[in-house]
């Protein structure tokens, strides 16, 4: 089964922009939901959005009016861009399909760092 694989982590300051991709093969044409989770050094993970298989997005509130997710269907590729950038926004960032079948399924994470 092909994995999840995301990009784009880094380091930046407060305030600044930063987009996060997953690629994830077939998760398109599976009509697969694809989730954005965060885990901090130390904390618990924690979910951030939720693009669902017909595009309609949801977000938790720490990230509601900061974070929109989106995808290109054609490259099977998922996005997080992420504005207003907190250092509390500071954690290791994840995707994974909902679904069943190839839908389920974890990448290996992208490490985003905020300094203030």
């Amino acid at each position: 089964q092909v994995r999840p694989l995301e990009s784009g982590g880094g380091s930046v300051q407060a305030g600044e922009s930063l987009t996060l991709s997953c690629t994830a093969p077939g998760f398109t044409s599976n009509l697969c939901t694809l989730d954005w989770y965060r885990q901090a050094a130390g904390k618990e993970r924690e979910w951030v959005s939720r693009i669902r298989w017909d595009d309609y997005a949801t977000y938790d509130d720490s990230v509601k009016g900061r974070f929109s997710t989106s995808r290109d269907k054609v490259k099977d590729t998922f996005y997080l861009q992420m504005t207003t950038l907190k250092p509390e926004d500071t954690a290791m960032y994840y995707c994974k399909g909902v679904g069943g079948g190839i839908c389920d399924a974890w990448g290996q994470g992208t490490q985003v760092t905020v300094s203030s």
